[in-house]
């Protein structure tokens, strides 16, 4: 069964927020929120790896948003370096909890992981995380909290944006990272894979009964 796809747009801190809504394929198990890399440098809600993800996470069913930072595509406002995203991405969350239920997985790739991972900690809704490409050669590490929940992370071998070595320095124990051989920062023809590691996560959380 494929999930119904909807587009519309939602309350934002700045305006309304451009937002596309995939049900879940199959029994529901939560809601996901996925957000796209740096607005500045192209990053739209259509980005190939936030489109995979998405697909992953609804084929094992949740209903997924994928929204558009302010000032991108048709939302309002203006990229705010980082920090409005932050709220942006927090009211995503609401929407989605609003749409799909509880519990919540959290993901994005690039810019948007680490939008993600400053939006997060404290609130109990979320119950797993997911991080692509996370930039950790251009943020300040000591910036993003590590996620309290269980964790992937996905990064590619000739990741220059976030290398495997700072990526593994940076989450030390915390969550499973899994380093796609010969991959650069895009997963460029890598995506396939991308979307077995992603699947085997959530069948692994599946499992544990977590979500």
């Amino acid at each position: 069964m494929t999930g119904r796809l909807d587009a519309f747009s939602f309350a934002g801190p700045a305006g309304k927020l451009e937002g596309l809504w995939k049900d879940a394929e199959g029994p529901r198990a939560g809601a996901a929120v996925v957000a796209h890399p740096h607005p500045v440098h192209g990053g739209t809600l259509h980005n190939k790896v936030v489109f995979r993800l998405a697909r992953c996470l609804s084929r094992a069913g949740f209903g997924v948003l994928r929204f558009n930072f302010r000032g991108v595509g048709l939302s309002d406002g203006i990229f705010d370096s980082g920090r409005g995203e932050v709220e942006d991405f927090r009211a995503a969350v609401d929407e989605a909890e609003r749409r799909g239920g509880t519990p919540i997985v959290a993901g994005g790739f690039s810019f948007g992981s680490a939008a993600a991972l400053r939006a997060i900690p404290g609130d109990p809704r979320i119950r797993a995380f997911i991080g692509v490409g996370v930039p950790l050669a251009s943020v300040h590490r000591e910036s993003l909290p590590l996620p309290a929940v269980p964790a992937l992370f996905v990064v590619g071998s000739e990741a220059v944006y976030g290398p495997p070595a700072l990526l593994r320095a940076w989450a030390g124990d915390v969550g499973k990272i899994v380093e796609i051989r010969g991959a650069d920062h895009f997963l460029d023809g890598r995506l396939d894979e991308l979307e077995r590691v992603v699947s085997e996560f959530l069948a692994e959380l599946a499992l544990a009964g977590k979500p």
